[in-house]
């Protein structure tokens, strides 16, 4: 099993850079697939990016593409997500999440693909 608890959000003006770190606990976090999700209020949770267990491969919603990059440093067992250029758009809560299991070029999109969550960051932009 793997704990995750997220870091780094706040507030931040349109244009601005937010850095959010995921740190996870337990020793196989090397294995699983990771992602970022948010959730606006009154909207769903929603995809941003994931990463393969390798990093080999990364994956990105059409919102956070050139704009957001996903990392991880398993060394660590963290998980990061850079973000640039940051949007009114972009508040939510922030959430990693992670699924073991998976092949090694995995970058799962849905919720239902993941099986561990953090509690969330909040990340508010304003205009």
């Amino acid at each position: 099993q793997v704990q995750l608890v997220e870091s780094g959000g706040g507030l931040v003006q349109a244009g601005g850079s937010l850095r959010l770190s995921c740190a996870a606990s337990g020793r196989t976090f090397s294995m699983y697939a990771m992602g970022w999700f948010r959730q606006a209020p009154g909207k769903e949770r929603e995809f941003v990016a994931a990463i393969s267990w390798n990093a080999a491969r990364s994956n990105y919603a059409d919102s956070a593409k050139g704009r957001f990059t996903i990392s991880r440093d398993n060394a660590k067992n963290t998980l990061y997500l850079q973000m640039n250029s940051l949007k009114p758009e972009d508040t939510a809560v922030y959430y990693c999440a992670g699924t073991p299991n998976v092949g090694s070029s995995a970058t799962p999109e849905s919720v239902y693909d993941y099986r561990y969550w953090g509690q969330g960051t909040q990340v508010t932009v304003s205009s």
